[in-house]
């Protein structure tokens, strides 16, 4: 395959501690090796530090967690009141666990200094340690929208006191059908509060609910909604249903693919391309809705440990991997819903390194990929015309298909080196 260069834009801009953070915040960051925020950071922090309701407009990686848990966590801590039982002082809504577990990870990791209290709130496990952690009240609960209508209408959880409401991924929850929870959550907290409303993009439904929710906002969009992060080389190859697993095998074993999620529509075929990738000696596991939680962590802590080199996901449960090093995306399946393509490709080229984006793109679904070409504005280079077909050449004999590198400095930072939290990058 031919090398895709991607366009490098150096960071540039202030430092964390031109921002007016609280001094715990700058030594958590210092702590962790991070000066240097990213554009939408410097730009909503200060915006957030006055209390202002947010739209943020930005793809995933480009740091939307950091930009709104640094100022709230600036704000508890200038007026620290604890949560009374069962209540928490800031609500934030993600639309899946994975991403819920990730936000709760970034609260430990840059407000370990300040002594704030959180908890995670999600279905598919036992109720019973997070109505515990709501018992005594905390300052952070992030949640998915199903388990916690489902907690507050068992009387676990009270949201009359909560000051803050952050919609994470708003986009992605109307997706996933969760405009009524949403609506019903917000009906149970106080008028007077601070809204933030984070979408990678913004489709008329994403600004009827910002339009509803946020008052006066200000608004930051660091790029055009639906475009793709610059740093990732993309490319598109196009082949029959049949010879698609083929192909797989053979761009995984590619030596440049040291990381690389593969994205599936359904979970059938993550399980049926896991399996023949793993017998095909490229480690691999499946991440959907019907592995049970401890199935997914583990499958989760495997990739990111690099004892799987390869992780099959589908779209939903793709939200939350926050992995700084995946150097490959794969669209084993070309997405059906346009924006979708923008999320799955943005789990590369994170924390400022580059990255590569691959499509195998079946006869039928050119529809499809035109509908993304239209959404992300620009075409997506062709790498093969014409349908790979498996039987020309077996895999015994064939090589893998030479693989760009992502401007041949994957793995490093642009600009001022790291400077850029490890975490809720998004």
């Amino acid at each position: 395959m031919s090398h895709i260069a991607p366009v490098v834009i150096p960071a540039t801009g202030p430092a964390f501690a031109d921002l007016g953070l609280n001094p715990k915040l700058l030594q958590a960051l210092e702590q962790e090796g991070y000066t240097t925020p990213t554009p939408i950071q410097a730009q909503a922090i200060p915006m957030l530090l006055t209390g202002r309701d947010l739209l943020g407009l930005a793809q995933t990686g480009t740091g939307k967690t950091a930009a709104f848990l640094l100022p709230i966590l600036h704000r508890l801590a200038a007026h620290r009141r604890h949560a009374p039982p069962r209540c928490a002082n800031v609500l934030i809504l993600a639309p899946t666990r994975e991403l819920a577990s990730q936000i709760d990870a970034s609260i430990a990791t840059y407000g370990k200094l300040l002594g704030v209290t959180h908890t995670v709130v999600f279905g598919g496990v036992s109720q019973f340690h997070q109505v515990r952690a709501m018992s005594r009240g905390v300052d952070f609960l992030i949640a998915t929208p199903g388990r916690l209508l489902d907690l507050t209408g068992q009387g676990h959880i009270d949201l009359g006191a909560t000051h803050t409401l952050v919609l994470d991924e708003a986009d992605q929850m109307l997706d996933m059908g969760f405009v009524k929870p949403i609506r019903q959550a917000v009906a149970m907290l106080p008028s007077e509060r601070q809204t933030l409303l984070f979408s990678a993009t913004m489709p008329p439904a994403i600004a009827q609910l910002a339009a509803s929710l946020l008052r006066n906002p200000e608004r930051v969009e660091i790029t055009p909604p639906a475009t793709t992060v610059a740093r990732i080389g993309q490319g598109v190859m196009f082949v029959d249903p049949g010879n698609k697993l083929t192909l797989m095998k053979l761009l995984v074993k590619a030596p440049e693919v040291t990381r690389a999620i593969v994205f599936t529509l359904t979970k059938h075929t993550a399980n049926k391309v896991a399996e023949a990738l793993t017998e095909a000696g490229s480690p691999a596991e499946a991440i959907h809705g019907n592995k049970s939680q401890g199935q997914r962590e583990r499958a989760l802590a495997g990739f990111k440990s690099g004892a799987v080199r390869v992780l099959v996901a589908t779209d939903l449960a793709s939200r939350g991997i926050d992995v700084d090093d995946v150097s490959h995306v794969f669209n084993y399946d070309m997405p059906n819903i346009a924006e979708s393509y923008v999320h799955r490709i943005g789990r590369t080229a994170r924390a400022g390194r580059d990255g590569q984006a691959m499509s195998l793109c079946e006869p039928e679904h050119r529809a499809w990929l035109t509908a993304i070409e239209r959404t992300i504005g620009q075409k997506v280079p062709v790498i093969l015309d014409q349908p790979y077909h498996s039987e020309a050449a077996r895999l015994s004999t064939m090589k893998p298909p030479v693989m760009g590198g992502g401007g041949g400095n994957r793995g490093g930072h642009s600009g001022g080196g790291r400077g850029q939290p490890p975490r809720g990058r998004r």
